[in-house]
């Protein structure tokens, strides 16, 4: 099936469908299966940064991470893969979907709308995610979402490379120098005042 079919597809059955697609992964948005994009190694690198932090803080605990081969299920239909996510308990390990706490998102150029505003709020709708990780990989910045008790969202923007992110449904910590393991930054350019 090929992005812009006319056929709408139930998130069960795009489910079935997608373990079986020949090409690459998709997501099911508005009943359509849409081919998702690739990444370039920079993007790749903070997702295995994340990857490797999380699975090293949450070993030995009930909560595991996954990556974007597993989907998630968003109450108006939709399906998405987040870059990484993580799941806690006990879970249908042959399930082709999983029940997150966690999303994480690593920008990019083609993506960042859309990871910022229409996925956002998707995700904000399932119930029992505690926390969305926004991820810039251009510059050492973050914009974590927390659910409190609530049932509100809250949000803070972190940056540099000494900053820690508070996961509290997790009970775990992730540090930005982790997540950007050993990227390099272009330095921002210096005003320099004119000499005569």
């Amino acid at each position: 099936m090929s992005e812009g079919a006319d056929a709408r597809m139930s998130a069960d059955a795009f489910l079935e469908w997608d373990l079986t697609a020949p090409d690459h992964r998709h997501e099911l948005v508005d009943g359509v299966p849409r081919a998702m994009t690739g990444a370039n190694q920079r993007h790749d690198q903070v997702v295995v940064n994340v990857l490797v932090a999380l699975g090293a803080r949450l070993r030995g605990g009930p909560c595991r991470p996954f990556t974007a081969d597993v989907a998630v299920r968003i109450p108006n239909g939709d399906v998405r893969r987040p870059d990484v996510g993580v799941r806690c308990g006990p879970d249908d390990e042959r399930a082709a979907f999983a029940v997150p706490r966690m999303v994480v998102e690593v920008l990019s150029r083609s993506t960042q709308s859309v990871d910022r505003a229409r996925e956002l709020e998707e995700y904000k709708s399932v119930s029992g995610l505690d926390h969305i990780l926004l991820i810039d990989p251009e510059t050492p910045e973050v914009m974590l979402w927390t659910r409190d008790p609530s049932g509100a969202w809250g949000h803070a923007v972190m940056s540099g490379p000494e900053a820690t992110l508070p996961l509290p449904a997790l009970a775990a910590a992730l540090r930005l120098a982790d997540i950007y393991d050993g990227l390099a930054f272009r330095r921002p350019p210096r005003l320099v005042a004119d000499q005569e």
